[in-house]
């Protein structure tokens, strides 16, 4: 049981009760989808005081902007074409396409992070994709180039969302989705990535069968270490001939077939290990505290609030977490109850350990914090286990 993950408490309703909601991953015997069970919509998560700004990690920043240069370069794009993302948060990557004269348009349903994107100049619609909205915005011209990053996973309605880029795309259009990879979420035990704002969890071979069914096909595919490892896909109208599948697509399905991403025992044999994972980390944290040592976390990511809440862990371990986002200092952690503070606060309190929440920018937060050092502090990350970093 646990509470949204970016559902972040305010002071005034630190009395009251949070909700609770079982999750729980299925995955589908004949597709192999793997999704969670839909108890809040859409509409009621990424609402206007939606915390989660892209704009906060420098690495995110950086990929956002190698990307951008990729892209161009390779479908040559300029002032005639359009650039369309989808949630594109605060502007953090079409921002990058505006710099180099080309135009772009972001559909992003959260008024609060919309509304950055449009004081930076980035036209924004703030809106849900799907098909409807599709339809709407194709009347004033279709995209050269779509972004979908880290999307997908959050979309309820899957068949909506992707028959609405098949609208939206032009004719030799592609359109590039990025989210975390199953089978890196699986390999590694990456449990914590799992919590109710994301509703699907994806194979290669899961999402091309997804593409597909609505006319779109998967040409080329790359493994990033984003978020844990992800994968970005490259995607165009099946009845585009002149972008040939790729030999990492072929190579990719392969692997995944052969290590058994068909086969439901692959995914029993995950949910089996995962109270063990749980014990790993209680029983770092308990010797920890008996050895008299203080802990503090750094980040209030999402997949922070699943493991804090799986794991059943308080202020009674961690005493606060600091984050640089100002829309979340002074909120509490949604179960947990941690109260989340400026960076600043480590430099007061320092703790023993900084426990890293946002695994996945382990090395960037080090940098950051490397004045932890200086009083003989440590790092805690999962990378993938739960360990301590100097």
């Amino acid at each position: 049981m646990s509470p949204l993950s970016n559902s972040y408490v305010r002071a005034e309703d630190l009395r009251s009760m949070e909700a609770f909601y079982p999750l729980k991953a299925y995955v589908c015997e004949r597709c192999f989808l793997v999704q969670l069970e839909e108890f809040e919509q859409a509409e009621a998560i990424f609402t206007a005081d939606y915390a989660y700004h892209s704009s906060y990690s420098t690495t995110w920043l950086e990929h956002a902007r190698r990307y951008a240069e990729q892209m161009t370069e390779s479908l040559r794009l300029g002032s005639a074409d359009k650039v369309v993302e989808l949630a594109s948060n605060d502007g953090y990557l079409l921002q990058h396409f505006v710099e180099r004269g080309v135009p772009v348009l972001g559909v992003e349903p959260a008024r609060g992070v919309a509304d950055v994107a449009q004081k930076k100049g980035i036209p924004t619609e703030v809106a849900f994709f799907g098909r409807q909205t599709a339809e709407r915005l194709a009347r004033a011209g279709l995209a050269d180039l779509m972004v979908a990053n880290n999307v997908l996973p959050h979309v309820p309605d899957l068949n909506d969302f992707v028959a609405g880029t098949k609208l939206l795309l032009s004719p030799r259009g592609v359109v590039t989705m990025e989210f975390p990879h199953l089978m890196r979420l699986i390999d590694e035990r990456q449990f914590d990535t799992i919590y109710h704002e994301h509703f699907s969890y994806f194979s290669l071979l899961t999402v091309t069968e997804v593409f597909k069914a609505h006319g779109l096909v998967v040409f080329d595919v790359e493994e990033l270490t984003t978020h844990g490892g992800s994968l970005r896909v490259h995607v165009r109208h099946e009845e585009d001939s002149s972008k040939p599948p790729s030999d990492r697509v072929f190579d990719l399905h392969e692997r995944e077939q052969q290590a058994g991403y068909r086969s439901l025992e692959t995914y029993r044999a995950f949910a089996r290990a995962l109270p063990e994972e749980k014990r790993d980390i209680l029983e770092l944290l308990i010797n920890e505290k008996r050895a008299g040592h203080s802990i503090a976390a750094y980040g209030a990511p999402a997949k922070g609030n699943t493991l804090l809440n799986y794991c059943g862990v308080g202020t009674d371990f961690v005493e606060f977490t600091a984050d640089r986002n100002p829309v979340k200092q002074g909120t509490w952690l949604p179960g947990s109850r941690i109260p989340v503070l400026a960076p600043e606060a480590l430099a007061e309190a320092r703790p023993d350990l900084v426990w890293i929440l946002p695994w996945n920018l382990k090395d960037e937060i080090m940098d950051q914090l490397s004045f932890v050092r200086e009083w003989g502090g440590r790092f805690l990350a999962r990378a993938p286990e739960l360990g301590i970093h100097r």
